[in-house]
């Protein structure tokens, strides 16, 4: 009985002894404290906040496709039109990757220029491009764009009453 209650002793310390040797090493698949990303850093990118982009040098070519876009000799049918053109040109030159993704600013990005061949399909310049870098309608409004699928992309002005998804609303899905 004694020898039972000895062996049982040493086996408990040879546990407790192997716990707390491996409790002071982190596991290999866990990021020690100190080298954890700091909340801060992931609480401004859950509020929005405005992180800076990475710069690109300006576009080696620049296409015309986006010349007669927000004319005020053509419609938001017309425009609707020539954004899908610079969005299916985009997928030619990139058949890999098929539509630009993002958000308006990012998609208007890669149709300026911030892309891999660093070709404006329209110039970074364009007056529909407005001061947040967005790509917008005759009236001003972002156009909103929603990925049907990888290259299928809708199209939609919020209209005259600059409010999505009202009855003024123009879309285009190709």
């Amino acid at each position: 009985m004694k020898r039972t209650v000895v062996l049982a002793s040493i086996l408990a310390l040879l546990l407790v002894a192997l716990f707390w040797q491996h409790a002071d090493k982190p596991a290999a698949n866990i990021t020690p404290r100190s080298e954890k990303i700091p909340r801060s850093a992931t609480t401004a990118a859950a509020t929005n906040a405005k992180i800076p982009r990475p710069e690109f040098p300006p576009p080696t070519e620049i296409s015309h496709l986006a010349d007669a876009l927000n004319s005020p000799a053509a419609d938001i049918r017309a425009d609707l039109r020539i954004v899908a053109g610079l969005l299916e040109a985009f997928r030619t030159n990139f058949p890999h990757d098929g539509n630009p993704v993002g958000e308006n600013v990012e998609i208007t990005a890669a149709l300026a220029g911030k892309n891999s061949l660093r070709f404006g399909f329209l110039p970074p310049n364009h007056p529909a491009i407005d001061a947040d870098g967005e790509l917008c309608d005759r009236w001003g409004t972002p156009f909103f764009f929603h990925a049907l699928s990888g290259t299928r992309m809708e199209i939609r002005s919020a209209g005259p009453d600059k409010k999505l998804y009202t009855a003024d609303d123009v879309t285009l899905a190709p």
